[in-house]
């Protein structure tokens, strides 16, 4: 039996997406929904009412009723969209290997990182 192509690699693997562009990823692997921020914001602002003084009360109730456990997945979006824009994502979905190695377009994941694994053998 092979193993993991995450494990094979011994390297940092990212996977760039949104709802648009699923993906099947190995366990372990980190993947970032970069829409996931324009989500949270629709939650917290869906059904406000007309008058901002009143929508900004009923946010702002709603973002602390949601804890730090909000607060963190709102940091971990915004996080993954700078991530995205510092190594230059263009397309979706896009697996990112060592910050160094990306295939876009291929929702396998696994597929993908044996794309890269071959490349670095061919490279060394």
């Amino acid at each position: 039996m092979l193993a993991t192509p995450v494990h094979a690699l011994n390297a940092d693997v990212v996977v760039f997406t949104d709802r648009h562009h699923p993906v099947v990823a190995p366990t372990g692997v980190r993947v970032i929904h970069l829409d996931a921020a324009d989500h949270l914001k629709a939650r917290l602002s869906a059904d406000l009412p007309k008058d901002p003084d009143q929508a900004a009360t009923i946010a702002r109730q709603r973002f602390e009723d949601g804890g730090s456990d909000l607060q963190q997945r709102l940091a971990s979006a915004y996080q993954g969209l700078v991530d995205a824009w510092s190594l230059g994502i263009t397309k979706l979905p896009a697996v990112v290997v060592d910050g160094q190695y990306v295939v876009y377009g291929d929702p396998d994941v696994s597929r993908a990182l044996i794309d890269i694994a071959t490349f670095r053998r061919t490279r060394q």
